[in-house]
């Protein structure tokens, strides 16, 4: 027997995204949102309402970086969630994190969180609060790579958001593996 709860953003795993932008001052800024994904090879869709400072910031300067949560930064990622830059315009420094410019897009690399998305604005709508960046670089910190100079899942530690009880989880382990243990039921 299933439990019907109507439309409702219930999605798992939901990630857990640090979006970065520079204002105009060139004070770096950060928030958290989870409610977007890849939508095509190269690029990235978010759901931002447009009074964040975060998404003034992004559409002034035509760039934003995208950090993957981490569970050792679990305290400062969901400060930047709580708290509004238009309230607190030193949010960034407060939650700890230190800025590092990117080398391909206008925006912060948040040192502190080891893998990011590096962006260009493609579009904006208000209305629908769809905001769609064009990924130019993946840039991660040579501590969560693997032997193979891959990105090792295990030491990013991502955390995923559980939109029903409010919490945030992290990955646990490996249950397979992708495009090959389907293919035991040809």
């Amino acid at each position: 027997m299933r439990k019907n709860f109507g439309a409702k953003p219930y999605c798992y795993p939901q990630p857990v995204f640090i979006i970065a932008t520079y204002g105009e001052d060139g004070t770096p800024d950060a928030m958290n949102a989870a409610w977007g994904g890849i939508s095509e090879e190269n690029e990235i869709s978010l759901c931002l309402s447009p009074e964040h400072k975060t998404v003034k910031n992004l559409l002034a300067r035509g760039a934003f970086t995208v950090s993957m949560a981490t569970a050792g930064q679990l305290v400062a990622c969901d400060y930047v969630g709580v708290v509004s830059g238009n309230d607190v315009p030193d949010k960034f420094a407060k939650a700890g994190f230190h800025a590092v410019r990117s080398e391909f897009v206008d925006a912060p690399l948040i040192e502190e969180l080891p893998m990011a998305l590096e962006c260009r604005v493609i579009g904006y709508d208000a209305e629908s609060c769809r905001l769609v960046g064009e990924i130019v670089n993946v840039s991660a910190d040579e501590r969560v790579l693997d032997e193979a100079g891959k990105i090792d899942v295990q030491k990013l530690d991502p955390i995923t958001f559980d939109p029903l009880h409010n919490a945030y989880w992290t990955l646990s382990k490996k249950a397979g593996n992708a495009f090959r243990d389907g293919l035991a039921l040809r």
